[in-house]
């Protein structure tokens, strides 16, 4: 994808304002931005996002760019959903992040989740036939809302008339990237 195609494009990553794995939200944003594309960042509330490495160790604080209620799903061509245990488990309580979820996948705009993200869309009830991946203890979870888990570094499906990406860990960010860079040149 060109810098010129990258700058047509709108990425919204939604998460919530303590948690979020750092590597997760800060290597995508970095590596979007720096292509050119628009990217949001959506949390519940305007205070700032305070990252975690690791789960446990501070990291760095971001601020969000809108509130979740406040973002219009249909201004984006791709949703992007870090993890991080402690914001992925409070993200899939907010009926606003379920919302947009569901907004991406009945417009058939592609949703790219990384390790503990894909809990929102296990909430939102869009797993069913799907194949995915994700951080090993959400297997259970993914596998009893009718979806695929498998363990592998990358994983496309673009079955059910939208794309989802999904990768295990902070390890795996180089092709996670790769594959959220074809999904927004297809859709240029």
């Amino acid at each position: 994808m060109t810098d010129t195609d990258m700058k047509q494009q709108k990425v919204l990553a939604v998460v919530t304002n303590y948690g979020v794995e750092q590597d997760e939200l800060m290597v995508p944003l970095d590596h979007l931005r720096g292509a050119g594309a628009q990217v949001d960042v959506a949390a519940v509330s305007m205070d700032g996002i305070v990252t975690l490495v690791g789960d446990k160790d501070p990291g760095k604080t971001v601020r969000p760019d809108l509130t979740l209620t406040d973002a219009d799903p249909g201004d984006y061509d791709l949703l992007l959903v870090p993890g991080g245990t402690l914001n992925a488990d409070t993200l899939r309580l907010q009926e606003a992040a379920a919302g947009i979820v569901r907004s991406f996948t009945d417009s058939g705009r592609p949703v790219a989740a990384i390790c503990h993200g894909p809990w929102a869309l296990v909430e939102a009830g869009v797993v069913t036939g799907k194949r995915l991946t994700s951080y090993a203890s959400l297997r259970t979870d993914i596998r009893n809302a009718g979806g695929e888990w498998t363990d592998e570094p990358v994983v496309t499906d673009g079955s059910g008339g939208w794309t989802l990406i999904t990768s295990r860990n902070p390890g795996d960010l180089e092709p996670f990237l790769g594959e959220i860079d074809k999904a927004l040149a297809a859709g240029s």
